[in-house]
């Protein structure tokens, strides 16, 4: 897995990048930890529960359908987010989906269960680029983890950089009449 700091790139790159009127400050908040939510199952290292389980580590809390219950429960705090519904349940079902996806590009684990409850089986991507993250602390600070910081600069870090800016650069220059502008009130000058 990434580590838990670099889960947060994928929210804050978007969130920053469509900005405050769209992704409100709160619910940037909101969807940093909705990102790293899905590892709170290593608890299950500790409770005796087989990795391979669809209670164990990578399993139901990084699949699609995990996701979708974060962003709906999340959402329905909507009020205090300072934003619409739609954006809210959309932000947090990314940024939780956004957990599984990347430890999909890890070069370690058995696999993410995606598809719980539909399937257990355990997916990797075709091509696996970032140095997986040891689960223990005292074993991050070796040369791996420095090794797993390097990488995920690159390819998580480096992308999420892109994204945030290149959003961010679609919403100060687009024309105002686009499908995709928030504000139809606006006009074109």
């Amino acid at each position: 897995m990434p580590t838990f700091i670099s889960h947060a790139a994928v929210p804050l790159g978007v969130g920053l990048g469509l900005g405050s009127k769209t992704i409100s400050r709160p619910l940037l908040a909101c969807g940093v930890i909705a990102s790293v939510v899905p590892d709170l199952d290593v608890v299950g290292f500790k409770l005796g529960i087989p990795y391979s389980a669809a209670l164990g580590h990578r399993g139901f809390s990084h699949s699609f359908v995990f996701a979708a219950v974060v962003a709906i429960a999340g959402s329905l705090a909507v009020q205090n987010y300072k934003t619409s519904f739609t954006s809210a349940i959309w932000f947090l079902f990314l940024s939780t989906v956004s957990h599984g996806l990347l430890d999909t590009l890890t070069t370690g684990g058995k696999g993410i269960a995606l598809l719980w409850p539909f399937s257990d089986q355990r997916f990797f991507a075709p091509v696996q680029v970032i140095k997986v993250s040891p689960i223990s602390i005292s074993r991050f600070f070796t040369g791996r983890g420095y090794a797993v910081l390097i990488s995920e600069a690159a390819w998580v870090w480096l992308p999420a950089i892109i994204i945030g800016l290149s959003l961010f650069l679609i919403r100060k220059y687009r024309r105002p009449n686009l499908p995709f502008n928030p504000d139809p009130t606006a006009t074109v000058s």
